[in-house]
């Protein structure tokens, strides 16, 4: 069985329309699909009250991945299943929306002082309708021939440490993942491996989202080695947390994964999923 919570759409910073996702979803067969945008629901909001009304096989799950910081860190929480409508999670939403727009301010700014004026609006126009985010100053950067790439983009101007790699605006980790809670959502941390922390630091960020109210740990996200699996499972294992997949799509790519995560390779851990199949929707050795 194919499901797949964690995907991104022209929304926040995916190539695909959230009707192109969903349709690319469908003819590969996946059961359970959950577009989780960066810090918007707006994909999940154009197309899931008219496609599950007709899907049939398939079922589109509330989701987001709400960006926040834990010990100076910045990390991603998935929220699923969550009422998009409640107040707490509206409010948590504003909020980051205003945090992108002052971070995109600051990373223009710095790329002003290295010799790239106009990013922020160029930014913008790359953005269109979508949250703005790096990867749209980085198409900028590319369209005005200042770099060769976006992985260029990243490597030398907005990855992790380097001048456009602004952290300060996100709120804590306890809080989103209490806005998920408050919402009636299942909270995920997500990519645990994408943060670099040693193994102690790892497992604390873990406790300490535990202790705000999170309930699972993504295992499966996008294309992994088989060492960084069994790290993932052993972390599941040790922590008792349920666990989610994904692909983390965001467009098709020689480096990215397909939409769509098999489950009977993840077998016996306890899956967020199981929340929204049917009583004998799971075939067996699909559970974990």
């Amino acid at each position: 069985m194919l499901i797949d919570f964690h995907t991104h759409t022209t929304a926040s910073d995916g190539a695909l329309s959230p009707a192109a996702l969903l349709e690319r979803a469908r003819d590969r067969g996946i059961r359970l699909l959950a577009i989780t945008d960066h810090d918007t629901v707006a994909g999940y909001r154009a197309v899931a009250e008219e496609y599950n009304a007709t899907a049939g096989e398939m079922r589109v799950v509330p989701g987001v991945e709400l960006s926040c910081v834990w010990s100076g860190v910045t990390v991603h929480v998935v929220g699923l299943g969550m009422d998009c409508d409640h107040p707490v999670l509206a409010a948590g939403l504003a909020r980051l929306a205003a945090a992108r727009s002052e971070r995109a301010r600051v990373i223009a700014e710095r790329l002003a002082k290295l010799g790239f004026p106009g990013a922020l609006e160029g930014a913008l126009a790359e953005a269109g309708e979508s949250q703005l985010g790096r990867p749209h100053f980085a198409a900028w950067m590319v369209a005005c021939g200042h770099v060769s790439s976006v992985a260029r983009a990243f490597d030398r101007y907005l990855g992790q440490g380097k001048p456009g790699d602004v952290k300060a605006f996100w709120p804590e980790l306890a809080e989103v993942t209490a806005w998920i809670v408050a919402a009636g959502g299942v909270a995920v941390l997500a990519h645990p491996l994408k943060y670099k922390l040693t193994r102690s630091k790892l497992r604390r960020l873990v406790a300490d989202f535990t202790s705000a109210g999170g309930n699972a740990v993504e295992i499966l996200n996008g294309r992994q080695t088989p060492d960084q699996s069994r790290q993932l499972r052993q972390l599941a294992l040790e922590t008792g947390l349920e666990v989610s997949a994904g692909s983390d799509f965001h467009q098709d790519a020689a480096w990215g994964a397909e939409v769509g995560v098999e489950l009977r390779h993840l077998g016996g851990l306890r899956g967020v999923w199981q929340r929204w199949l049917p009583p004998d929707g799971c075939a067996a050795g699909e559970s974990m």
